[in-house]
């Protein structure tokens, strides 16, 4: 408004003539109309707008390819993860049933372990109950029973990896504490005893391939 308003007031810009003089001694003007120096402007202003809207539909223009680029590396990368997972897929899949296989030729020590299902299954209903009795006739009074030497060897054959071996381990000591706790008739320990060695057993049969042999799990 301001730069509107200047503009206005100078309509009419006088400068002096040397040329030219009044017969009072006064020097005589000249007047120039605004016009003759709004040109050049309006000119400069037309070539600042077409280069702005150049600049701007290049930038569009260079936007809109980064854009095409972006999306078809995108689609690269998803295509090479896809074939990778495809490729993982494909080797597990292989590897589970060269497990099955490996296991299904031992079926005795899968009886055993089916066995461990069976009893574990009659000792927490027998926890719920509070009934530590009924869990101590399950079990034995001590580890050195018929049923868990044969889980033990059952677990040698078929564990291979640390992790397997592992829960193996935890099943083992998880176990002991269960039954030395129901000698103690300490409830609470004894549940505590069996969930863990419960958890342990089914986190083998889960690295081991065993969870669709044996039922009840």
């Amino acid at each position: 408004m301001m730069a509107t308003a200047f503009l206005s007031s100078s309509a009419k810009t006088i400068f002096p003539s040397s040329s030219s003089q009044k017969s009072n001694g006064r020097p005589q003007f000249t007047v120039l109309c605004k016009s003759s120096f709004s040109e050049p402007k309006t000119q400069s202003l037309n070539l600042s707008k077409r280069g702005l809207t150049i600049s701007l539909a290049a930038s569009f223009i260079l936007s809109l390819s980064n854009g095409a680029n972006s999306i078809a590396n995108a689609a690269i990368l998803e295509a090479d993860d896809d074939l990778e997972l495809l490729e993982k897929v494909k080797n597990d899949r292989k590897k589970r049933l060269e497990r099955q296989g490996f296991i299904s030729s031992y079926d005795k020590e899968r009886a055993y372990l089916q066995e461990v299902v069976y009893k574990f299954s009659k000792v927490g209903q027998a926890l719920e109950k509070n009934d530590l009795s009924a869990v101590s006739s399950v079990l034995g009074k001590n580890t050195d029973t018929e049923w868990l030497k044969k889980t033990t060897a059952a677990f040698n054959k078929l564990s291979s990896s640390p992790e397997e071996k592992t829960e193996v381990d935890t099943f083992n000591s998880s176990l002991s504490n269960l039954i030395s706790s129901v000698g103690k008739n300490d409830v609470e320990s004894s549940k505590i005893a069996f969930y863990t060695s419960a958890s342990a057993f089914e986190k083998w049969t889960e690295l081991v391939g065993l969870t669709g042999e044996l039922k009840g799990l």
